[in-house]
């Protein structure tokens, strides 16, 4: 059974605008498929354009945030898990608010004055997705914030840590600060490439990291951008695995790397071996969108992690929340999990 408070995420919180678009779309804004990337002013019409799209959807979504909503909800035990980041003072941010509240999360918001609440354009043809993120509020994360013993408190009740790797953009120190003490007090710290641009262009600050991370995360694209920054020259996705989970580590637990890969085996590389899950196929009829299978797999893993459950358990499942969502729009799933 897991206590109150024992999983803590700290991200960007954003409103997924998601709609279903064409590929003239997609060329129109410059965007790829099950891509991420950072919104640029070419892309500030594209949230109008979504958003009187008739088939218009709003979830509350961010990485960490949907991965810490699955878990709680594979969890069942209201207040098990935690959450920060920042939000506007607007009726995005107190939808977000009411949101995480009914999901059954602790959610502790940084409330900025000066901007609005953070969206994510969510453009799905075919079932695939394309992420463009208008940071917004939840670019204004502060150190500060986490530091209020109101919040320091919630570092100090729990025993696991998940930050997605887009935090980096935002607040690498608060990032840092729950690393060294997950490490000082032996608990475990879990983070998720989450995407090539912070691969490619936050290299400095995920490698500092990275020495703390116990668990780390991601899918076959940042896994292979991950190898190609690092002058790896493989693309096998193992090897990429095993030489990520044998970078040098903090602490005296091993570090696990697992990496998805869309309908392929998850690839879970541990103590120099490597072992490969199959996932629940899903017939192509029935998959609604991928937008946030990677962070419902997370959400599901870290269920049974913080259950100290077996890796294998861990990674079934991520693969059965997975299976959830892709069934349905966005990161949001039914009322109770039917999972043993």
């Amino acid at each position: 059974m897991a206590s109150e408070g024992i999983l803590l995420g700290m991200g960007n919180p954003l409103l997924d605008i998601s709609a279903v678009v064409d590929q003239d779309f997609l060329k129109k804004y410059d965007l790829q498929l099950n891509n991420a990337i950072l919104a640029e002013d070419k892309h500030l019409p594209m949230y109008e354009e979504l958003a009187s799209n008739p088939n218009v959807e709003y979830i509350a979504g961010g990485a960490t945030q949907n991965s810490i909503r699955v878990a709680q909800w594979m969890l069942q035990v209201p207040g098990a898990t935690s959450y920060m980041g920042s939000i506007g003072k607007d009726k995005y941010g107190e939808e977000m608010k009411k949101n995480s509240k009914l999901a059954g999360v602790n959610v502790h918001y940084y409330e900025d004055e000066s901007a609005p609440t953070g969206t994510c354009g969510v453009c799905v043809v075919g079932g695939e997705r394309s992420l463009i993120a208008n940071l917004a509020a939840a670019n204004c994360y502060k150190v500060e914030h986490l530091k209020r013993p109101e919040n320091w408190a919630l570092v100090e009740k729990a025993k696991y840590f998940y930050i997605a790797g887009f935090f980096l953009t935002v607040s690498p120190e608060s990032i840092q600060l729950v690393a060294e003490h997950a490490d000082a007090n032996n608990k475990v710290f879990s983070m998720n490439l989450s995407a090539p641009f912070i691969c490619e262009f936050f290299k400095d600050v995920q490698e500092k990291v990275l020495p703390y991370m116990d668990y780390v995360f991601g899918n076959e694209t940042e896994a292979r951008t991950f190898s190609k920054v690092h002058g790896w020259e493989t693309d096998d996705v193992e090897q990429i695995a095993l030489k990520i989970s044998e970078w040098p580590k903090a602490g005296a637990r091993k570090r696990i790397t697992v990496i998805t890969q869309g309908a392929d085996p998850v690839v879970v590389a541990e103590d120099g071996k490597v072992k490969k899950f199959p996932v629940i196929l899903l017939p192509k009829e029935k998959l609604v969108d991928t937008n946030g299978a990677g962070d419902a797999f997370v959400g599901g893993f870290l269920s049974q992690l913080v259950q100290e459950k077996p890796i294998e358990d861990c990674v079934k499942a991520g693969c059965y929340a997975a299976n959830v969502i892709i069934q349905r729009s966005g990161c949001t799933y039914p009322e109770k999990p039917d999972f043993n």
